[in-house]
């Protein structure tokens, strides 16, 4: 059942802070981000952030201080939106799965092109 609660918790801070990124964070710096997976902490009060940054290394580095620098506004206003006891401290990760399935994916192709 906690298990449950957290999945659930989780996802809807995926969909909240989604939008709030697209709609509400102002700074230009934040480029192209897709948040892509929310992890709860067992009690609630820490929430791991997964987003997608479309761009070069210095553009993602960039994307993610943005990000960082605003997480002060963002949960505040998940406070807002959301009737949650803790609201929970975030914290903004890189996944790397896109980038990592690409290059896979190409190594793939480059083995059984060779055939």
């Amino acid at each position: 059942m906690v298990q449950f609660r957290r999945e659930r918790l989780g996802d809807q801070l995926r969909v909240e802070i989604a939008d709030l990124i697209q709609k509400e964070v102002r700074d230009p710096r934040v480029g192209f981000v897709t948040v892509t997976e929310v992890r709860m902490s067992p009690d609630l009060k820490h929430a791991r952030v997964y987003v997608s940054i479309l761009g070069d290394e210095e553009q993602k580095a960039e994307s993610l201080d943005a990000l960082e620098r605003s997480r002060g506004f963002l949960k505040s206003q998940i406070g807002h939106r959301l009737k949650l006891r803790y609201v929970p401290k975030l914290r903004f990760v890189l996944d790397e799965t896109l980038d990592e399935s690409a290059r896979i994916e190409s190594l793939l192709k480059e083995t059984y092109g060779e055939k």
